[in-house]
């Protein structure tokens, strides 16, 4: 039993070198222009947008979209909702009442279909939860992009670049960027400890998809608790280690082994998406 938790791409493509600061204000912008856009036509240059930064990464299309089952049931369930309902009568009162829902397009003019009794299809619901869909998988993915060309110690770097102002009224942001980047250090390892584990108790012949219910518990037993054992040495001896470094020293200043600096090209990069958001947000 394996887990696959990693989410970093290798790569040496502009977006891989980008700073990782510039990346997630981008990420931020994009996320805030996607529920700004209203119109269909916004909504495909935002996607456009995506494509090209997407093929610019050289991240293939089905890391994107060969993960995102979850996210395709609750975009499933929007459609659903939107273009389906049991009143038929009360939705052609919002139909003409939402004449200026400029994300149905042509198709709010339409009137719902009565299918069986008073269920039945609202075409401008349908267009309308279409398009809450496709907003959603755009920010999902948007965020993937983020995620596949930027490793965990760069998020981190930048987490603690954003959180430094915070110093001037005592908060310790190098502590709480520490705590992150722990954080996202111990999944993958927390995933290796986990599949061990278990492949060791099933080679001793524990039944974890046999039985009722109370068995397949017992059974999950046996993988949580040496589980839980492993990573608590893991964390003891990793205390340890940062106490023989003098971490949390008073009085000295923390450095970096590679210091990060703001390039004019990563000031570039930020103001031409942060002005192509803008626009998109404004007048689409």
């Amino acid at each position: 039993m394996r887990i696959n938790v990693s989410s970093y791409i290798p790569g040496t493509s502009a977006v891989h070198a980008c700073d990782a600061r510039v990346k997630i204000v981008l990420l931020a912008a994009y996320s805030v222009t996607l529920f700004l856009v209203r119109t269909w036509a916004g909504l495909g240059l935002c996607l456009l947008l995506f494509a090209v930064v997407a093929g610019v990464s050289r991240v293939p299309l089905r890391r994107f979209f060969g993960l995102l089952v979850p996210v395709y049931v609750i975009v499933a369930f929007t459609v659903l909702f939107n273009g389906f309902t049991f009143d038929v009568a009360h939705a052609t009162g919002q139909a003409q009442a939402a004449l200026g829902d400029v994300s149905a397009g042509v198709f709010v003019s339409w009137p719902p279909v009565a299918l069986i009794g008073s269920f039945g299809f609202v075409p401008a619901g349908f267009v309308r939860g279409c398009f809450f869909a496709v907003r959603i998988l755009l920010l999902v993915v948007a965020s993937l992009v983020v995620t596949y060309t930027t490793t965990s110690t760069d998020l981190t770097n930048a987490l603690g670049d954003f959180l430094r102002p915070l110093k001037r009224i005592g908060v310790p942001t190098d502590d709480i960027a520490m705590v992150f980047s722990l954080a996202l250090r111990f999944i993958p390892v927390t995933a290796e400890e986990f599949g061990r584990v278990h492949d060791a108790q099933w080679a001793r012949g524990a039944s974890f998809a046999e039985g009722g219910l109370w068995e397949r518990l017992r059974a999950w037993q046996t993988v949580l608790i040496p589980l839980f054992v492993g990573l608590f040495r893991r964390a003891d001896a990793l205390a340890v280690a940062m106490d023989a470094r003098c971490y949390g020293a008073p009085d000295v200043a923390r450095t970096s082994l590679a210091p990060r600096r703001f390039s004019a090209r990563s000031g570039l990069v930020l103001a031409g998406g942060l002005l192509a958001c803008a626009a998109l947000a404004v007048w689409l």
